[in-house]
């Protein structure tokens, strides 16, 4: 018996299958009763029962309730159009989703195109959605959207003639003789500006490109392209090569889509032979790259010459797409005295700097935002800043947005932006060639003052210039870490940036420690005291390192006061407390505190032997303490960490 009841289930089964026509789907959906009542009204039940195959395209209620009030009521009413909807929703064929790909055009049983968009795993016709794919029928497959999907009434050129705000459009379209091209089979997108947009243009635009047929085209093909581009296909950064053979940039930000830096205001409006996109300017087609906008700009005289120096222009003549931040001439000017030269003779430093300014994609300023983190070519990121609609890279300020070339945008700044150098000390601790030497900073408590405000600059020398000095030399030096280590180290900086471009021959440069160093040029060589400079002007964000390739000693080495008075501080170096002892007599005592640049930062009156200093307030830094006594003076040297 139970064989039995298996066997009638089985077969019910199967009629139930075989019953499941693409109208079957429907009638049976709890989400199709208006496309149910529709598809009765228009008596197209009975052929879409038949053997076809059929693909049906099945807006839900939802979907029919999203169009205009009345509309469902006035399509019942009028057969003849309700049928001519229905059919542009049925193909007559099997078209399963695994099938379709982007941009297919398939012909509908009305006549008509409709257009496939893979956006990821998402499938759209036109501009609905597949919510759910492959309702397999015993005819066919139902594929269910989101959308009902009018069909077009005209070609792209109809779109644009019958529009009461494309005028000019209209006007620029049949004076160029693209009437023709563009209501052929296509496909085409359109780009279409309004007249408002076309009006924005400089005065005596229009007229002057309606006397010149060709730039006219030009101008025009730069808004079509050879396929239709629906909405829901765009992506943020898509480049889509245009019918002029340029290529337009795709941003979207949040809800809002842009083409170059025009935003589009109206978004798929189907064509037979294509689809329209109404945008609110005129976009104009680049007549060079990035380079060629810096070369032929009046204000980037210094910028162009950086480039040729660093040999970047080869490379931002490419396809890219490029984003270039471009510093004016008075953006240079502004830098400290001596850097462009500095950066101009360091091809490495300068392309460090350059790549900073460039972005490896087309961002145009519709798509920043504030507190937008944009990685440049150089490796680190700049920061978007927008306030009170004005836009910043970092602390540059963008004067003139969306300057469109061939390959990418440039945005023309008012600063000059640095890249993260690291400091004096980072670069020492990054050479290969300087272990010896930081270690000694280490050693002397200096790192973190070389890793401070600055400037500086430090004359370094490398591991073997530290083993050209006697063993015996070295351990005393470290022995002795925070008197006569300290002090060698600190007659190798100089309180002041020292780029090579500003040093002379015979000049004496005032170190840390308290004496002078000499500068001594011999044709192309540059050498301080007895050292020559082997690689000069690395910049870093509080000074800059010139690498020596000997040890400087100071002649005064050990000798720490001006007069008989003795005194000694500790510790040194020191972060909060700093105690004064006297070792002698106090009468009419006194100190004084002065920082590297000789400001007086702190004075007061010593009353005993010893006194202790609350010094947490100073910043980090190299300080001279003078201390009067009974007449007499005397200095050292201490280290606030």
């Amino acid at each position: 018996m139970k064989k039995f009841f298996s066997f009638v289930s089985a077969v019910l089964l199967t009629l139930s299958i075989q019953a499941q026509t693409v109208v079957d789907v429907i009638v049976n959906s709890p989400d199709h009763n208006t496309l149910e009542a529709a598809v009765i009204a228009a008596g197209l039940d009975g052929t879409l029962s038949g053997a076809g195959p059929f693909t049906v395209f099945a807006p839900t209620d939802a979907a029919f309730n999203a169009l205009p009030a009345g509309t469902v009521q006035a399509l019942l009413a009028d057969i003849p159009e309700l049928t001519n909807i229905l059919t542009y929703h049925v193909v007559g064929a099997s078209a399963l989703s695994s099938s379709l790909s982007n941009e297919q055009r398939i012909v509908t049983v009305q006549g008509q195109k409709v257009t496939v968009t893979l956006n990821g795993s998402n499938v759209y016709i036109n501009n609905a959605k597949v919510s759910v794919a492959d309702i397999v029928a015993t005819n066919g497959v139902v594929h269910v959207i989101d959308a009902v999907i009018l069909p077009p009434t005209g070609t792209v050129v109809d779109v644009i003639v019958n529009s009461p705000n494309h005028t000019t459009l209209e006007a620029a379209v049949l004076a160029a003789g693209l009437e023709g091209t563009l209501s052929s089979e296509g496909p085409f997108t359109v780009f279409a500006p309004t007249d408002a947009a076309f009006a924005a243009l400089p005065a005596g635009t229009i007229p002057a490109l309606l006397a010149d047929i060709p730039e006219l085209t030009n101008v025009l093909t730069y808004h079509a392209a050879s396929a239709a581009a629906f909405s829901v296909g765009l992506t943020n950064g898509q480049r889509i090569v245009t019918v002029q053979g340029q290529k337009i940039t795709v941003t979207i930000a949040g809800t809002d889509v842009y083409i170059n830096n025009a935003k589009v205001s109206v978004a798929d409006i189907v064509a037979t032979n294509g689809v329209v996109h109404v945008i609110d300017a005129v976009i104009l087609p680049p007549t060079g790259t990035v380079v060629d906008v810096i070369v032929n700009s009046p204000n980037h005289a210094t910028l162009e010459a950086a480039v040729l120096a660093a040999g970047l222009q080869g490379t931002l003549s490419g396809d890219g797409p490029f984003t270039v931040f471009a510093p004016t001439d008075a953006a240079f000017a502004a830098l400290p005295a001596g850097i462009v030269n500095a950066l101009l003779a360091n091809v490495p430093a300068l392309t460090n700097v350059l790549t900073y300014h460039a972005v490896g994609g087309a961002a145009f300023s519709a798509g920043l935002t504030d507190g937008q983190m944009i990685m440049t070519v150089q490796g680190q990121d700049v920061t978007v800043s927008i306030s009170n609609g004005n836009v910043f890279i970092n602390d540059a300020q963008v004067t003139v947005a969306d300057i469109v070339a061939t390959n990418g945008v440039v945005h023309v700044i008012d600063a000059v932006l640095l890249p993260d150098l690291g400091s004096v000390f980072d670069i020492i601790a990054n050479s290969p060639e300087h272990n010896t030497l930081e270690s000694a900073i280490n050693a002397a408590g200096l790192a973190a003052t070389l890793s401070g405000d600055g400037p500086f600059t430090v004359f370094a020398p490398t591991d073997a210039a530290f083993s050209a000095v006697p063993q015996a030399t070295l351990d005393a030096l470290l022995a002795d870490p925070n008197g006569l280590l300290t002090d060698v180290l600190l007659h190798h900086v100089v309180g002041s940036v020292a780029l090579s471009s500003s040093l002379m021959n015979g000049q004496q440069v005032p170190t840390l420690f308290g004496d002078n160093l000499t500068v001594t040029i011999a044709g192309p060589t540059v050498s301080i005291d007895n050292a020559v400079v082997t690689t000069a002007d690395i910049l870093a964000n509080n000074g800059v390192v010139h690498v020596i390739n000997a040890v400087l000693v100071p002649i005064t080495l050990g000798v720490e006061n001006q007069s008989s008075t003795s005194f000694a501080v500790y510790p040194n170096p020191v972060t909060e407390s700093l105690r004064i002892n006297l070792g002698t007599t106090v009468k009419e005592a006194s100190y004084q505190i002065v920082n590297q640049l000789g400001a007086l930062v702190a004075t007061g009156n010593i009353t005993d032997s010893t006194k202790n200093l609350d010094v947490h307030d100073l910043s980090a830094g190299i300080y001279i303490i003078r201390v009067q006594n009974a007449g007499e003076t005397a200095s050292l040297r201490f280290v606030k960490n």
